[in-house]
């Protein structure tokens, strides 16, 4: 993918969004490229489930393996989840999987619907890297990437039935991040998120929400933050998921693997103070 100065200047439009796009365009942390290895599915997202305890039994020589897989499997689990909650996807509709990082759950829903699924990222080297994807397993005139800011997509009004961010709407602002989809959905279509959001209740980010916020160069949205903004853009949610239990199984696993950066124990106490939630919303476009 060849990209001019001038492109790169009309997707990355400020410095906060240049500093982002810097640090994915750098990034080449094994969690993600490690897990991704276990079956060509790279993923920027956690995981959700319980792990098997089983994976910490056997040989000490390739105990880490197996938790690699393992947390591999939770993640893709995750993705799974959010694809269930797209609702009825004939392989006619078209999908956008916004923020799409490497780009393993537009492939997991090509597989799973057979229809025509966009991705876009801020990342030039994320976007090359899915597109090689998208070419060695043979999609890719089904699957197709974008180095395009979500946005501001210039992709077609009322041309999507279903859109997803998974644990990217932290990087931008959700007022005019809706706005767009509201766009580009098509009347009845639907949106999914997968996030991590802090809780109002408790009065702001908490020390390790603020933890989290700095490693990731991202800003963590309210739970409420969410539901303001949906509202404002006409998108009604249908179903809201609280996966905070069930995504604590793949941290504290992670914690054990040699893949751990650290962030584990923030991630830990802030889903088990309560001043962070992993929710699911599902809301459709009216």
């Amino acid at each position: 993918m060849t990209v001019t100065p001038d492109a790169s200047d009309r997707v990355v439009r400020t410095a906060y969004q240049r500093a982002v796009a810097d640090y994915w365009n750098k990034e080449k942390d094994p969690v993600n490229l490690r897990l991704g290895d276990v079956d060509g599915l790279y993923h920027h997202h956690y995981g959700i489930g319980d792990w098997d305890p089983a994976v910490l039994d056997g040989p000490e020589s390739t105990r880490d393996e197996r938790i690699v897989q393992e947390l591999h499997r939770l993640e893709s689990a995750q993705a799974d989840v959010l694809l269930d909650h797209l609702g009825a996807v004939a392989p006619g509709h078209r999908l956008l999987d916004s923020g799409c990082g490497r780009g393993g759950t537009s492939i997991m829903a090509n597989q799973r619907f057979g229809c025509r699924v966009d991705g876009v990222s801020i990342s030039e080297s994320q976007v090359a890297f899915a597109e090689s994807q998208a070419r060695r397993r043979g999609v890719d005139d089904k699957v197709a990437y974008h180095f395009r800011n979500m946005l501001h997509t210039g992709l077609p009004t009322a041309s999507f039935h279903g859109i997803w961010n998974n644990e990217s709407t932290m990087y931008v602002d959700l007022f005019p991040l809706f706005a767009e989809y509201s766009r580009l959905l098509v009347h009845g279509g639907r949106y999914v998120c997968i996030t991590g959001c802090y809780n109002d209740v408790t009065g702001g980010r908490s020390k390790a929400v603020s933890r989290i916020d700095e490693h990731y160069t991202c800003n963590i949205h309210s739970r409420g933050a969410y539901f303001k903004a949906l509202a404002a853009h006409g998108l009604v949610p249908i179903n809201v998921v609280d996966l905070t239990a069930a995504t604590i199984p793949y941290w504290e696993l992670r914690a054990k693997s040699s893949l751990a950066t650290g962030i584990e124990e923030p991630f830990l106490t802030a889903y088990r103070e309560g001043s962070f939630h992993y929710l699911l919303i599902a809301a459709d476009r009216v």
